[in-house]
C-alpha cells in the first residue's frame, strides 16, 4: 500500500488547525457565567473550599477550624490514615526499625493496624502476587516501549485484564484479590517499563531485569530492580519508603481518587478503574507536579548566583510569578495546596529525612536553598496575589529533590507516586463498591440557547 501523504500521523495538520479555530470560536464559555450561575469550577467554591460529594473513613485532612458562626481559623495541617495521625504512624515504624509502606497498605485497606503476625502474613501474600504472567515482560512491556511511563503503566494494567480468569467479578473478595495483585506488581510494571524505554527508545547499551527479592521491602525492591548493580544504602531505602508512605493516600477528593470513585460507581472492572486513576494522576496539575519542582530548581540554580542571598532569591521568585522566568506559567511549583494553608504535614515529616539524605549525598547547599525558598516563596506570593488562605510548601516541594538525590530517572517520578497511591485507590474502590449503589452523576447546566434547525442547502 502506498504511503498516504495527507496522513499527518502524530502531528497537527493544516485542516485540523482550521477546525481548531472553530472550537476556539464556538466552544469557550464566558468565565463570568460560572459566577452568575453559582457553578463551582473544580468542585471548589470561591473561597477554595471543596464541594462535599461523599463520605469516607479512609483518611482525613484537617487544615482549619470552623466555628458555628462561620469564623475560620487556619491551623497547621494534619493528616490521618483510618483515624491515626500519620506523624505518629511514622514515629511508630521508625522507632521500631521497620519499613512502613506495607504496614500502611494494610491499614488503609483493612481499616486497622496489623499485629506483627498479621503484617508478616500480609507481606508474604503481597510477595506471592508480585510475579507477572509468563512472558508478560517480553510480549507486553518490551515489544512496545513507551516514552511515557504512566502510559506504559496504564497499558500494562489494562492488559492484565486479559490475563485474569475472573476480571469482571465485582464481589469484594475478587476486587480485593485484584487490588492486592496490582499493588504488588506496580513496582515491576513501572521499573521494567522504564528499562524497556531506556533500551528500546533511548538506545542504552544494555538491558537487564532484576526479579524482586522476597526479603526486601517495596522501597528496597524498587532501588534493587532499578539499578544495574542492585545496590543502595539503608538511608536511601528508608527515605524512599517514607515517600511511599506519605503519598499512599490523601482523601477522597483528590483528582485521581475521585476518579476511582466515579469510575467504580459505574460497576466497571478493577483494571479499568485503576487505569482511569492513572490517567488522572499523570496530569501536571496532580501527580506530575514534582517534576515541575525539580525543573524549576534547576532553573533557579542556574540564574541565582548566590544561593544564600535572600534578596536575590526573592527577586527571582518574583520574576517567576510575573511570568518572566522559568516556564512563563507564573507559578512557584511546590508552594501552595488546595487544602493546606499553614503547613502540609507530609512536607513536615519528609523534611528531616531529606536533610539527612542531602548530607549523605554531599548536597547540603542544595538543601539550604530549598529551605530558604520554602521560607521566602510564601512571602513573595502574598505580596503579589490576593490569598484566601496561607500558602506553604507541599509534599511535592521536597519529593522531586529526594528523587534527584536518589538518582531516579525523571520518567519514574510520577509512577512512583502511583506505586504509593494505588494503596489509597484500592481502599476507595472497595469503599465505593460496598457503600454506594448509585452511579456518580453530577449535573451540568446547559447555557446554549435552543435554535431552529437549518437545512443543509440553506446554510
Amino acid at each position: 500500500m502506498e504511503n498516504n501523504k495527507n496522513n499527518y500521523s502524530g502531528i497537527v495538520s493544516p485542516k485540523i488547525e482550521e477546525y481548531a479555530i472553530k472550537c476556539l470560536e464556538n466552544c469557550k464559555i464566558d468565565p463570568q457565567l460560572y459566577i452568575d450561575h453559582k457553578v463551582y469550577r473544580g468542585l471548589r467554591d470561591l473561597d477554595g473550599k471543596g464541594v462535599l460529594t461523599g463520605l469516607t473513613e479512609i483518611s482525613d485532612i484537617i487544615s482549619k477550624i470552623e466555628k458555628d458562626n462561620g469564623e475560620i481559623t487556619y491551623i497547621p495541617g494534619e493528616l490521618y490514615y483510618r483515624g491515626y495521625d500519620v506523624k505518629k504512624i511514622v514515629d511508630g515504624f521508625i522507632s521500631g526499625g521497620r519499613f512502613g509502606f506495607e504496614e500502611v497498605v494494610y491499614l488503609l485497606i483493612f481499616g486497622e493496624l496489623p499485629t506483627n503476625e498479621q503484617l508478616e502474613d500480609f507481606k508474604s501474600l503481597l510477595f506471592s502476587y508480585r510475579p507477572l504472567p509468563n512472558n508478560f515482560v517480553r510480549d507486553i512491556i518490551m515489544k512496545a516501549p513507551s516514552s511515557d511511563m504512566m502510559n506504559s503503566l496504564a497499558r500494562s494494567v489494562l492488559t492484565l485484564y486479559s490475563y485474569d480468569e475472573n476480571p469482571d467479578d465485582t464481589t469484594i473478595p475478587n476486587i480485593l484479590r485484584q487490588c492486592l495483585q496490582l499493588i504488588a506488581r506496580f513496582p515491576q510494571l513501572s521499573v521494567y517499563g522504564y528499562h524497556a524505554y531506556n533500551y528500546g527508545i533511548k538506545k542504552a547499551n544494555s538491558f537487564f531485569i532484576h526479579e524482586p527479592d522476597p526479603k526486601l521491602s517495596t522501597a528496597e525492591n524498587l532501588l534493587y530492580m532499578l539499578r544495574p548493580d542492585g545496590k543502595y544504602t539503608e538511608l536511601e531505602a528508608r527515605v524512599l519508603d517514607m515517600a511511599l508512605v506519605l503519598h499512599a493516600e490523601h482523601g477522597g477528593g483528590n483528582n485521581s481518587t475521585f476518579t476511582t470513585h466515579v469510575v467504580s460507581s459505574s460497576g466497571t472492572d478493577t483494571y479499568s478503574a485503576i487505569a482511569a486513576a492513572l490517567g488522572s494522576l499523570k496530569g501536571p496539575k496532580h501527580g506530575g507536579a514534582n517534576i515541575k519542582v525539580s525543573a524549576m530548581f534547576e532553573n533557579i540554580k542556574e540564574n541565582v548566583k548566590d544561593w544564600t542571598d535572600r534578596e536575590e532569591i526573592a527577586e527571582y521568585l518574583d520574576k517567576i510569578l510575573r511570568k518572566e522566568a522559568f516556564d512563563g506559567a507564573g507559578l512557584i511549583y511546590g508552594i501552595g495546596h488546595a487544602v493546606y494553608s499553614i503547613s502540609d504535614p507530609r512536607a513536615e515529616v519528609f523534611k528531616g529525612f531529606v536533610e539527612s539524605l542531602s548530607k549523605e549525598k554531599g548536597l547540603t547547599a542544595e538543601y539550604e536553598l530549598y529551605s530558604l525558598i520554602e521560607e521566602i516563596a510564601p512571602q513573595v506570593i502574598n505580596k503579589k496575589r490576593k490569598m484566601y488562605k496561607g500558602v506553604s510548601a507541599n509534599v511535592d516541594f521536597y519529593s522531586g529533590f529526594v528523587y534527584d538525590m536518589l538518582n531516579l530517572p525523571h520518567e519514574l517520578y510520577t509512577p512512583i507516586f502511583a506505586i504509593a497511591r494505588i494503596a489509597g485507590w484500592s481502599a476507595h474502590r472497595i469503599e465505593e463498591i460496598l457503600n454506594a449503589g448509585k452511579i456518580i452523576r453530577p449535573a451540568y447546566m446547559s447555557i446554549q440557547p435552543h435554535r431552529d434547525y437549518i437545512p443543509l442547502e440553506k446554510r
